[in-house]
């Protein structure tokens, strides 16, 4: 396996990923594993101006951290050291993983809990009361 870096993947698809990246041979075949695959937009305004960046996962309906591609699939491989964008990409990794299993069941405990037709009937009372 070669070594780790982070890197735009263009794939024959015409998608463009960044991910931490290596290459390794499987079976007399290489191919790339991605880490954490993200497909970075650029955000403009009316001026085309880049005012952000918006960075979603590559693949949104799976859990897997590790991606592979066969290198048929490849276009190129570019090591990214921009250090803007691997600012964005960690940033974007460590907030992902720190909501991963973090939420919580809504339960009576936590407060009231009602219909909206109940809250809006409450709410009505408190404000028609004053």
């Amino acid at each position: 396996m070669e070594e780790e870096f982070y890197g735009t993947v263009k794939l024959k698809s015409g998608e463009e990923i960044f991910a931490k990246v290596s290459a390794s041979d499987e079976s007399n075949e290489t191919v790339l594993l991605l880490l954490s695959p993200v497909v970075i937009s650029e955000l403009k305004d009316k001026s085309d101006r880049i005012k952000g960046y918006k960075v979603e996962p590559w693949l949104k309906t799976v859990d897997e951290d590790l991606i592979l591609i066969k290198m048929t699939d490849v276009i190129t491989v570019i090591e990214n050291t921009n250090k803007d964008m691997i600012g964005l990409y960690d940033h974007y990794i460590s907030s992902y993983n720190s909501r991963i299993g973090n939420y919580s069941k809504i339960s009576k405990e936590m407060g009231y809990v009602s219909s909206l037709k109940d809250a809006v009937k409450m709410l009505e009372k408190l404000y028609n009361s004053n």
